[in-house]
């Protein structure tokens, strides 16, 4: 391939330009200063794209004395609680980069179960971000955040939207089971690394080879993850819409970015109007905006 073809391949895959320079020559057989001078002609073309970070998080588990019935209605008073939780480590990655981003306590901040080092240095990562991917996102991940992050006393991080796998699992699928590594296997991706309630227990106590472990663990995590999202990506149908981010000035794959996508021949409807559907080469469906229903025919639809 050509510099110059490559430079149109990339106006109609705008998403491979968060994609690495070492994998992207090798793919199509270019040097790393081609793709990088690529990369730099449609920058200075204002080329704009989402900043997608695709996030995990490992948290203590909290002490707490219970009476026995206690175990299994899980009652537990505030007056019963020993020890809170707090996030032990952090791991992160923008879409298609090579680069992992992390975070874990050391054995003293553990024992002070004091976490504002790496919060701070999560929510810096988070204020760079317009969406952030995470499997239990919505349920764990975002309001643990949140929740260590006002303890701590930072301010709210700026507005982002989320895209949560596990959600999407639930809402769009019939999988027996939902979790990150059970999809990973379903799908024939990477899995995660096995370990028990134990590496908790030993990172609680302030083990350093456990908190290096869980470390570990935590980055492999957010790997699976984005495997896992890309092979969902085409059938997420509440996508945040890439296009608003891009502005561009031809139709944009709303889930990945691309802009090569045509119409099929088919139609999405509503009550009220009809609407041309576009079908993407990531095998996404999305629909123009503007309805295609003939103006004359409208007064005589019945709603």
């Amino acid at each position: 391939m050509t510099k110059e073809n490559f430079v149109e391949l990339l106006k109609q895959k705008p998403y491979m330009m968060e994609m690495g320079a070492g994998k992207l020559s090798k793919q199509y057989g270019l040097t790393r200063e081609d793709v990088y001078n690529a990369k730099e002609i449609l920058r200075k073309n204002k080329v704009k794209l989402p900043r997608i970070l695709l996030l995990d998080i490992e948290t203590t588990p909290l002490e707490a004395f219970v009476w026995q019935m206690q175990v299994w209605k899980a009652r537990v008073g505030d007056d019963q609680i020993i020890s809170r939780w707090f996030m032990l480590t952090w791991s992160a990655k923008w879409l298609f980069s090579s680069e992992i981003m992390s975070n874990k306590l050391t054995s003293k901040e553990v024992k002070r179960e004091d976490d504002s080092r790496i919060m701070g240095n999560l929510w810096k990562v988070l204020n760079e971000a317009d969406i952030v991917i995470a499997h239990n996102g919505d349920s764990f991940d975002i309001p643990n955040i949140n929740t260590r992050c006002i303890v701590n006393d930072l301010p709210p991080i700026k507005p982002y939207q989320t895209i949560d796998t596990l959600r999407i699992a639930q809402k769009q699928f019939g999988f027996t089971h939902n979790s990150l590594n059970a999809l990973a296997r379903i799908f024939g991706l990477s899995e995660k690394i096995d370990t028990d309630f134990d590496l908790w227990r030993r990172c609680k106590n302030g083990d350093d080879d456990a908190l290096l472990e869980m470390e570990t663990y935590n980055r492999h995590d957010v790997e699976v993850l984005e495997e896992v999202y890309l092979k969902l990506r085409p059938w997420i149908k509440g996508h945040p819409n890439l296009g608003l981010y891009m502005e561009l000035d031809v139709p944009v794959c709303k889930n990945c970015g691309s802009t090569n996508l045509k119409p099929d021949g088919s139609h999405s409807y509503t009550n009220a109007s009809k609407f041309v559907n576009m079908k993407c080469e990531c095998g996404a469906y999305g629909r123009l905006r503007n309805t295609v229903f003939p103006k004359e025919k409208r007064n005589n639809l019945v709603v």
